[in-house]
């Protein structure tokens, strides 16, 4: 990884660290209470075996050293303690700001932005990245200043009581942090390779699984599932290297900590064998400093250690950072020109009662990254007026309805009731209208929690109602438990010709005055499509509707046709008048005559 990225990752990552509260402060408090209840212990445990040893001095004369350093044993358990539930928490709290921050973003992009990765790789990033960033803030953040403030205290006890072993000290204590950097900025680029080998995996895994029954049917079951296999062999190599690593850190910060230790060792042996004669300051190097200085050794290297230990936290920070920052930072141009939360008194609203009229003049959709999706369109939807978008794949037609939603950006201008489209609240122009489209969706929960979603105090009579105007009641009411009959996940137990008027019924408890359609009866049999077809004439009387179709035999009830073509509107008008010119949608009837008369020939 290039050192200007990992730069800025590191120092994005530090930028989040608020989000810990005191609970980051209160665990390097404890943190240090810690390291100053060691030094008391090491002293403690000198002076008495000092004054037994080498002074002769009865166990009577250290009873309040004794019963101090009973007193530290649970002490030590309590601020340790203290100090892991603190740092769990910090962590805790900074996963759920993260978290929240990502499904705060991903809403905002839009399902417009969420299609151009697999379902897989979101749920890597909402989950197993998110939650790599934990032991990065609970552990070594706070392992960061004890590695510093810890050892500079032992220092300071140890220099007054022999020069030589806090020189020892002093110059050993650099090489565990400089070779536990060498070590970590390989196992940084490890774990970024082994986060992209996941988000590719995980997506790669998912997509076959909602498609399963299509591989079955093609018979590439079996093709995809050697698929599968390279894909998770080259994500364990990678796991395996990012191991490797991990256990290669520890390995060297234990030999040089443990090297240090035994010159100490050799230092204190050979002075008290009368073979070196320096360090103390003039005088004689007791027993007491001795213990002391060796006891305390361990606990000097010690917070070094662990932040070697926990350095991988901070490799494995940075791997997932990657694409939480970028996600994160992405720039959205606003539908709105200012945020409904920032100055709600600013944006525009509509009455509901007045309908909706739409003029687009030069209206332009744009995508994320500034790409002309769709336009310049110009064109006009009155008030209870119903307009077809038809055209070709690719024509702009999904865009031009993400657009209208207020998922992707837009130039030029669209007047909703004579107000521009970014100068009204994206939530408030979201529940004047309805969108329905060729994939339902439906959440698991009961038949009711679908269909009363946005209307929470509904009654169960107008529920029904709902469903009979959808024409799903008596499905629902052939169910055990009617209303309260369960939709599984992936709205398992369920038709697509079901689960659609589920969600129409849905649709129509808004009573909304504009109707979005997306290809409304795509995938539905000849029976469910005219259903759907017939419930939404009736619900769409006083409404305003745009519909994107590809079907052209469902215009004969549309009062004006738009025909896209490569993003521009290409032709317009009614379906008689279209019918008699030549072009794109005269194309279109002789195409699909064709199709048929061809699939009726093969049968």
């Amino acid at each position: 990884m290039d050192k200007p990225l990992e730069k800025e990752l590191t120092s994005w990552l530090k930028k989040q660290k608020k989000a810990c509260g005191f609970y980051l402060h209160l665990t390097v408090v404890f943190g240090l209470l810690t390291g100053l209840s060691l030094i008391i212990q090491a002293y403690l445990i000198s002076t008495i075996l000092h004054g037994i040893i080498m002074e002769q001095l009865p166990k009577s004369a250290f009873n309040y050293e004794f019963i101090a350093l009973i007193a530290l044993i649970p002490i030590r358990a309590l601020l340790a303690f203290a100090r892991e539930r603190c740092s769990f928490e910090a962590g805790k709290r900074l996963r759920l700001h993260i978290r929240n921050a990502v499904l705060d973003k991903i809403s905002e992009l839009g399902p417009a932005f969420i299609k151009g990765k697999p379902a897989g790789s979101w749920a890597s990033i909402v989950l197993e990245q998110v939650e790599d960033l934990h032991d990065f803030y609970a552990r070594y953040l706070p392992q960061m200043l004890l590695a510093g403030f810890i050892p500079i205290t032992i220092l300071i006890v140890v220099f007054p009581l022999n020069w030589a072993a806090g020189l020892v000290l002093l110059t050993t204590a650099p090489l565990i942090p400089i070779f536990m950097i060498l070590v970590g900025t390989g196992a940084a680029e490890a774990n970024r390779k082994n986060f992209k080998a996941l988000s590719q995996l995980s997506g790669h895994f998912m997509d076959r699984l909602k498609g399963l029954n299509t591989l079955k049917l093609f018979n590439r079951g079996e093709a995809e599932g050697i698929e599968i296999e390279k894909a998770s062999e080259s994500f364990r190599q990678k796991t395996m290297s990012v191991l490797r690593l991990a256990f290669l850190s520890s390995a060297v910060l234990e030999f040089f900590a443990a090297v240090s230790i035994a010159v100490l060792a050799i230092y204190f042996g050979f002075s008290f064998l009368g073979e070196l004669h320096f360090g103390g300051y003039g005088a004689g190097i007791t027993l007491f400093t001795g213990m002391f200085v060796l006891m305390l050794a361990p606990e000097f290297y010690q917070p070094l250690r662990d932040m070697g230990t926990h350095y991988h936290a901070k490799a494995q920070a940075i791997g997932a950072a990657e694409e939480l920052m970028a996600l994160l930072n992405y720039h959205v141009e606003s539908h709105s020109k200012h945020s409904d939360i920032a100055h709600p008194s600013s944006l525009k609203t509509i009455n509901k009662k007045d309908g909706i009229t739409l003029i687009a003049t030069d209206f332009i959709v744009k995508s994320h990254s500034g790409i002309t999706l769709a336009g310049p369109l110009t064109f006009q939807l009155n008030k209870g007026q119903h307009i077809a978008v038809v055209g070709p794949s690719g024509a702009g037609k999904s865009s031009l309805l993400n657009a209208l939603l207020g998922f992707l950006p837009y130039q030029g201008s669209l007047k909703v009731n004579g107000i521009e489209l970014n100068e009204l609240s994206l939530a408030h122009w979201r529940t004047q209208l309805t969108w329905l489209g060729q994939d339902p969706q439906l959440f698991h929960g009961t038949v009711r929690d679908n269909v009363a979603m946005a209307v929470p105090d509904i009654s169960d009579e107008q529920v029904k109602s709902l469903l009979e105007k959808a024409n799903i009641l008596d499905f629902i009411e052939q169910q055990p438990l009617g209303l309260e009959h369960v939709i599984g996940e992936q709205m398992s137990g369920l038709s697509v010709g079901q689960a659609q008027r589920i969600a129409l019924a849905r649709a129509l408890a808004q009573s909304p005055p504009l109707f979005l359609l997306d290809e409304p009866t795509a995938s539905l049999d000849r029976h469910s499509e005219q259903a759907i077809l017939t419930s939404l004439q009736e619900a769409m009387k006083s409404a305003t509707c745009l519909m994107v179709t590809h079907r052209i035999d469902q215009l004969s009830q549309m009062d004006n046709v738009l025909v896209l073509d490569k993003g521009v509107i290409v032709q317009q008008g009614k379906v008689e008048q279209l019918n008699k010119l030549p072009g794109l949608f005269k194309q279109m009837q002789t195409d699909k005559i064709e199709t048929m008369t061809t699939m009726i020939k093969g049968v």
